[in-house]
């Protein structure tokens, strides 16, 4: 069983429970937040409550997970990557199309899968599902993951993460010219209204976030970017940049889905190429690296070769 804690101030005074929890944290959706409440995996100060519960000032909130038994989490012989080993931590480079942890329809071949394998100490804070996880990316973006081996180092890297002590760039093809060449986006960012499965920029409901981009180059209509998120929220650089109305190419829920003649890419063109962190134990600063993966520096490529495409988009 794994268990988050939470508990209501000022600013969440009066705020319905499920509203509540929907704001304070990324993880899961209002429907699996509903689920949860009703199956009384929900409490307020020790005592299931309805999701129209109104909170107080103080009121703590906890929330019970069920996490898949040892046994449903295999070690399997998947490629690994490896940016960096030691002791007490890892930086791994993902490819686009693993899932980080096991997750419904996902239950092997993800990250934690291969982890297992390469690895016989990782922490445990994660929860069986995710051991050694401290920071996700989505599927179909590639690039730097850090991995805890002990709790320690979980602990240490996740409050680096949480006090934004931790310097993050990715890359990105994005739909149109992007004007100006350099800018700060900042809006908060929600559950979509409608579907859940999507953020939403400017929600109501949201949370506060910032990405700051760069233009490296332009092809066409396409633009090639360097960003760098101050904050750490679901989808945030996708969804920042499609409320700019610059896409991520491929990205098929945002709206970066290329149509026409062009050059296709089979996955959103975002890819986490660098992070700087304090290491967890000797407190040494660190850079860890993943290179521009082929499918978008072969995309690259080819438009910088061929002038007919350029002009055709």
């Amino acid at each position: 069983m794994r268990r988050l804690e939470f508990l209501v101030d000022s600013n969440h005074k009066a705020r319905r429970l499920d509203v509540f929890l929907s704001e304070s944290q990324d993880e899961f959706s209002r429907s699996r937040l509903k689920k949860l409440i009703e199956q009384s995996h929900v409490l307020v100060n020790n005592s299931p409550v309805q999701a129209k519960h109104k909170l107080k000032i103080g009121d703590k909130v906890i929330v019970n997970i069920s996490v898949p038994s040892v046994s449903e989490v295999e070690a399997e012989s998947v490629p690994l990557k490896i940016i960096y080993e030691d002791e007490a931590m890892l930086a791994v480079n993902k490819p686009a199309g693993m899932v980080v942890h096991p997750a419904p329809g996902h239950e092997r071949g993800t990250l934690v899968n291969a982890l297992l394998n390469h690895c016989s100490d990782l922490s445990g804070i994660g929860g069986v599902e995710r051991p050694g996880i401290v920071h996700r990316l989505d599927k179909d973006t590639s690039g730097v993951v850090l991995v805890a081996k002990n709790e320690i180092a979980h602990r240490v890297l996740a409050n680096q993460f949480k006090n934004r002590k931790i310097r993050k760039t990715y890359l990105a093809l994005v739909r149109g010219v992007v004007k100006p060449a350099s800018g700060i986006i900042e809006t908060s960012i929600g559950r979509h209204k409608t579907n859940r499965k999507k953020m939403a920029a400017n929600s109501n409901q949201g949370r506060q976030a910032e990405t700051r981009y760069e233009v490296l180059e332009t092809l066409g209509h396409f633009s090639y970017l360097r960003l760098f998120p101050k904050t750490g929220r679901t989808h945030q650089i996708r969804v920042h940049l499609a409320s700019i109305h610059h896409p991520i190419l491929g990205d098929k829920l945002y709206g970066g889905i290329i149509t026409g003649p062009y050059l296709k890419i089979p996955r959103q063109a975002l890819h986490a190429h660098r992070i700087e962190i304090i290491h967890p134990i000797s407190e040494k600063p660190l850079v860890f690296e993943a290179p521009v993966p082929p499918d978008i520096d072969n995309y690259l490529m080819t438009y910088r070769q061929n002038s007919d495409l350029r002009s055709e988009t």
